[in-house]
């Protein structure tokens, strides 16, 4: 039988899912708050770094061959970088500063989409790496990279297929590198909330199924102003969480 916090957890991951396919982010934007109610951060960090891997698995297999290699390559394997680099950082840094910057960026991008206009943003390929490696070490930093990753990749023009799928594929990066260190480290606190996780797991693997079908249906203005809506409400938070 599920608690209410259980039940309040899977209802999350199954938006979360959902979200998370059709805007490329929000599995760890959508739970982290949420399990920060019961467990300390870097416990929810960890737990949430499982249902977030899986899914994002889930989708980059339905979208696998919607990545957009290029882009991957000029400006994914740098993001992936940056924000590896960025959570080993964190800490160092004025973390009230850097989230506001964060949060006035995330806003801001989210805004020019809604707007239309950053559809017709580009950056050029010899800065995509530049792009990709400040984008990872801001969200490293902070701890929020799925939604500074997209909002810089909005500058890419890809289609929303190819969108969600490239920024699946950076994110899935992260995911490998980082989840050997979290399990190293919270091993025993990780099988203790086993059944959080699994709830979570089995809430974000249906919610993902779910918005794979709902993204292919959504047409691409839409799908411009949905990301940006995401990407405003994340700033705000992360502004008014600081």
């Amino acid at each position: 039988m599920l608690s209410v916090f259980e039940w309040a957890v899977l209802l999350a991951s199954l938006a979360a899912g959902a979200v998370s396919s059709v805007a490329g982010f929000g599995i760890g934007s959508i739970l982290t708050p949420l399990l920060l109610t019961r467990f300390e951060a870097r416990l929810a960090v960890a737990v949430v770094s499982v249902p977030h891997f899986l899914g994002s698995l889930l989708r980059f297999w339905l979208l696998r061959r919607q990545v957009d290699v290029g882009t991957l390559r000029r400006f994914g394997l740098f993001s992936a970088a940056g924000g590896l680099s960025g959570a080993l950082l964190q800490g160092t840094l004025p973390n009230r500063a850097l989230t506001l910057l964060l949060a006035g960026l995330l806003i801001g991008a989210g805004a020019l989409a809604i707007a239309g206009v950053s559809r017709n943003l580009r950056f050029p390929p010899h800065m995509a790496w530049a792009a990709g490696a400040v984008s990872g070490l801001l969200g490293g930093l902070v701890g929020n990279q799925g939604g500074i990753r997209s909002a810089a990749l909005l500058g890419f023009g890809l289609e929303r297929q190819a969108f969600v799928a490239t920024a699946t594929a950076t994110g899935l990066i992260v995911d490998a590198a980082r989840m050997p260190v979290y399990y190293a480290r919270h091993a025993q606190s990780l099988q203790a909330q086993w059944l959080v996780t699994a709830v979570s797991i089995a809430g974000v693997l249906v919610g993902t199924l779910a918005g794979a079908d709902l993204l292919r249906r959504v047409p691409e203005r839409v799908f411009s102003c949905v990301v940006g809506a995401l990407l405003v409400a994340l700033g705000l938070f992360l502004a008014a969480r600081s």
